[in-house]
């Protein structure tokens, strides 16, 4: 099931999944505070969400856009990911809410990728015009990796990180108010058929 990546919603996880058997994907992931913490409590797979942390970051610097080595949220992910890897982390990286297939091809290799069909067509081309797609992120390089500092995340330390990410705990918040607003939707369309 999916669960919102906050503190209490990563504890819910880890008694999900390790007392009930049920697999959940931790989503509103925006930063390596929520992405640590829930790989220490061994929650399944996580969908750090691409698109989302560079809309943020394009309102707040004011720009049109980034190259797709420098977009915030591949960066985002690609740290994600070799933190995972190099301390040896069984969390599964699944990079979600893609707003352009640059973002996807910086990110080749991750362990999973989540695409909308229209970025799939746009992919689907990308050999077809005689482009290769490179594997970008790769676990054993990652395990080799220097200046990777393993961090500690308690309860504390979680709560300082995020509240020290203005963007993770706005974007956070935000994801939180619109799956309010979704479950109010499906609860009124419920209500409906009965």
């Amino acid at each position: 099931i999916k669960v919102a990546a906050t503190g209490e919603g990563i504890k819910a996880a880890k008694v999900l999944e390790s007392e009930d058997g049920i697999t959940c994907n931790l989503t509103l992931i925006f930063s390596i505070a929520q992405a640590i913490a829930c790989a220490v409590n061994k929650v399944k797979l996580i969908s750090p969400f691409v698109g989302r942390i560079m809309d943020w970051y394009k309102k707040s610097e004011g720009v049109e856009g980034y190259a797709s080595a420098d977009d915030p949220g591949v960066k985002s992910v690609t740290t994600i990911y070799n933190y995972f890897k190099k301390y040896g982390h069984e969390t599964i990286v699944m990079g979600a809410s893609f707003r352009n297939a640059g973002e996807i091809l910086e990110l080749a290799g991750c362990d999973r990728l989540t695409i909308a069909p229209n970025l799939l067509n746009e992919l689907s081309s990308t050999e077809e015009n005689g482009k290769k797609v490179v594997r970008k992120l790769d676990e054993e390089s990652a395990k080799k990796m220097d200046g990777i500092e393993e961090l500690t995340i308690d309860e504390k330390t979680f709560r300082w990180m995020m509240n020290d990410d203005a963007m993770a705990t706005e974007k956070l918040a935000e994801g939180i108010r619109n799956f309010t607003k979704d479950i109010v939707k499906l609860e009124e369309v419920v209500k409906s058929k009965l």
